[in-house]
């Protein structure tokens, strides 16, 4: 993004300051619950759906959630971005405003850095691949930016990205590997953590945990000690979640809620989609070394792209994240009916990957089953953006074609279909 020259230091801290800069600009989303989904997620799998898994032949996990969701869909622009977008910008010298933006986006952080830019009077050129959804190329250009296509590989759109900034200075802002827009993505775990004390405070039944360590004013109690004296370990408390699991693409926002949680007790945990190589991140953990490409049509359009550089290093880092699982195409869209028909909450198919892990991937199942016990795990998970249209979702769940509606234009500038790299 440029020399940046107080770029800050990846801590806690850092992420709080980033939320007071920020938060006359976002909304501070929901956290909703929801009973049916917690229950369905605590039903143990059937032993044929573990065939074809290393699962096969085991007796299936059987684990206990409360799950809490973090509603970034009702984010301004409808996804997390707006977070980095409005913090990255507050970290631009007035010298580097005034000659403008540019970013290469397929749309949410296009959109998010867009709005940020109109709100502070600045300049904003968006370069988008042609895999781009109309309704996001429709909504970037409505927030005022000037669009700019490109093809769909990594070159591309990195070409047309430096000839905008030779022609005017524009400083650019990444979509997630930058300090600034990780910072800014870490605070939406800062309001979780809040929001779900909060709502444990006013109903106990709420968490795994009752109201183990909680004081009548909804707060911990001195040391996590319970009422009769016994030491209680600060993640088993009420009010505390034991784990968050949130979308993985380029890595912003995991290794911002990472960044935010360390030290908390609080695990995290990442989702992707593993269609077509999509899981980098979690190949990357198992092989110790960042993939630097991917190609994929997932219909999780989001989470097309590598793991940052920057991003990785948190990522990579066991004390931060615990570990990322990948879950099927089919069992995004199962997670997706449920969110949309059980909570009546409207999301794109890559905000539901970590119910989907929660859901369907044995491997987290066992962790939760493991070390969450007879009380079972809180868990957070992150509703990462609401930016899709009906026609889009009556498409995927209406067609027996398995790549059905993974785009709606052409991917290549010459029609040829092929997403490599692609960021959201």
């Amino acid at each position: 993004m440029g020399a940046v020259p107080d770029s800050p230091i990846l801590d806690r801290s850092a992420v709080k300051a980033a939320h007071e800069r920020i938060k006359q600009n976002i909304h501070c989303t929901p956290v909703v619950t929801s009973k049916t989904l917690s229950d369905l997620a605590s039903i143990p799998r059937s032993t044929e759906a573990l065939v074809g898994t290393p699962y096969k032949g085991e007796t299936p996990a059987r684990p206990r959630f409360r799950l809490f969701f973090k509603c970034e869909n009702f984010q301004r622009i409808g996804a997390f971005k707006s977070r980095g977008a409005f913090h990255a910008l507050s970290r631009l010298s007035p010298e580097q405003l005034v000659k403008g933006v540019v970013t290469h986006s397929s749309g949410n952080h296009a959109q998010a850095l867009a709005l940020a830019s109109r709100t502070h009077g600045v300049k904003a050129y968006i370069v988008m691949p042609t895999i781009s959804t109309p309704a996001k190329i429709a909504a970037t250009k409505g927030y005022g930016a000037e669009v700019i296509f490109s093809g769909s590989t990594s070159q591309e759109r990195e070409a047309v990205v430096e000839d905008v900034i030779k022609k005017t200075g524009a400083v650019l802002v990444p979509p997630y590997d930058h300090p600034n827009i990780i910072l800014g993505q870490g605070t939406m775990a800062l309001e979780l953590e809040e929001q779900v004390r909060d709502l444990v405070k006013e109903d106990a039944s709420l968490s795994s945990h009752g109201t183990r360590g909680m004081r009548l004013d909804g707060q911990p109690t001195m040391n996590g000690s319970s009422a009769h004296g016994k030491e209680t370990s600060r993640e088993r408390l009420a009010g505390h979640l034991d784990a968050v699991i949130a979308p993985l693409g380029g890595g912003g926002m995991l290794s911002g809620i990472a960044t935010a949680l360390h030290g908390t007790g609080t695990k995290v945990f990442g989702a992707e989609p593993s269609f077509q190589g999509a899981d980098d991140g979690r190949r990357g953990l198992e092989a110790n070394e960042r993939v630097t490409s991917v190609k994929t049509l997932t219909i999780a359009d989001g989470l097309r792209t590598p793991v940052g550089v920057l991003n990785w290093t948190v990522i990579s880092d066991k004390s931060k994240v615990k570990g990322v699982f990948s879950v099927t195409e089919e069992q995004i869209l199962s997670a997706m009916r449920l969110v949309v028909e059980r909570m009546k909450v409207f999301v794109e198919p890559s905000a539901v990957v970590g119910l989907a892990v929660c859901l369907y991937d044995e491997g987290f199942r066992k962790i939760v089953e493991q070390e969450g016990g007879e009380e079972g795990w809180d868990v957070g998970i992150v509703l990462s953006g609401g930016n899709t249209t009906l026609e889009a979702i009556s498409k995927m769940f209406a067609t027996e074609d398995k790549y059905a509606e993974r785009a709606e234009a052409k991917v290549g500038k010459n029609g040829e279909r092929v997403a490599e790299n692609v960021a959201g």
